[in-house]
C-alpha cells in the first residue's frame, strides 16, 4: 500500500512534484495545501487544496507525509521557513528520488530532498535535508551538499567540495574539486568556480554576445 502524501503549494513546482511522486514513488498524493491567503482554488490537479493552517484537522501527522514544493525564492528561505513549520507539526517529510538517478552513496539524503532523473550521485557524498537537485548533474565523491540549497541541471560538482546552506547553483556550473562554497552563494549559469567562495557570493558566468555577422550571410549552417 502506497503512504498517503500531501505537497504544500500549488505551482510548477508543486504540479512536477505531484506527476513524479505519482509515476515513480511508493506515495499517494492525497491533497495539495497552502497558506490560507494563497488559496485561490479549491481543487488542484483534481484533488483537494487546503489551508495549511488548518492541515491537521484535514490530514493527520499520523498517517500522512508532507513535502515541501517550493523554489529558490529568497534564496531557497522561503522552502526552508515552510519545511520547519512542516516539522513543527510534527510531519515527516518525504523525499523524491528518481529511479533513473544513479545513486551511489547508500542513502545518504535527508528529507524533503527532490533529485530528479539522470543526476549521479557518486560514493561517499552527503546531502542534507530540504535540498533539490535538477535534472542531469553530476555530483563528485565526497562533496557535501548542506541543507537548504538548490542546484539547477546539468552542474558538474567535482570531487570533495562543500557546497554550505542556501546555496544556488545555476544551469550547467562548474565546481573544481576540494573547494568550499559559502552560505548563501549565488553560483550563475555556466560560471566556473576554481577557488574557495566567500559567504553571500554571486558569481555570474560570462554571456555570449551577438556576432556582428548575421545568420542570412552564413552559407553553412
Amino acid at each position: 500500500m502506497k503512504k498517503p502524501l500531501v505537497i504544500f503549494g500549488t505551482g510548477d513546482i508543486a504540479q512536477l512534484a505531484h506527476y513524479y511522486f505519482c509515476h515513480d514513488s511508493d506515495y499517494e498524493v492525497v491533497a495539495f495545501t497552502v497558506d490560507a491567503e494563497f488559496l485561490n482554488e479549491e481543487i488542484f490537479l483534481g484533488l483537494p487544496v487546503v489551508p495549511f493552517e488548518d492541515i491537521q484537522s484535514h490530514y493527520s501527522s499520523n498517517e500522512h507525509e508532507l513535502f515541501v514544493a517550493l523554489s529558490y525564492s529568497r534564496l531557497n528561505q522561503l522552502r526552508q521557513e515552510k519545511y520547519e513549520k512542516v516539522k513543527e507539526l510534527g510531519y515527516l517529510l518525504a523525499s523524491y528520488v528518481s529511479s533513473k538517478a544513479t545513486v551511489l552513496n547508500e542513502g545518504s539524503i535527508g528529507d524533503n530532498c527532490f533529485i530528479l532523473e539522470d543526476n549521479t550521485i557518486q560514493p561517499f557524498v552527503q546531502i542534507g535535508d530540504n535540498v533539490t537537485l535538477w535534472s542531469g548533474n553530476h555530483i563528485g565523491h565526497h562533496s557535501i551538499i548542506h541543507d537548504h540549497c538548490f542546484v539547477a541541471s546539468h552542474v558538474v560538482i567535482s570531487g570533495g567540495v562543500e557546497i554550505r546552506p542556501f546555496c544556488f547553483i545555476g544551469v550547467n556550473a562548474t565546481l573544481r574539486d576540494h573547494i568550499v562554497v559559502g552560505e548563501r552563494c549565488v553560483i550563475g549559469a555556466g560560471a566556473l568556480l576554481l577557488k574557495d567562495a566567500e559567504p553571500d557570493g554571486v558569481y555570474i558566468g560570462a554571456a555570449t554576445e551577438r556576432s556582428r555577422v548575421p545568420s542570412s550571410r552564413l552559407k553553412k549552417i
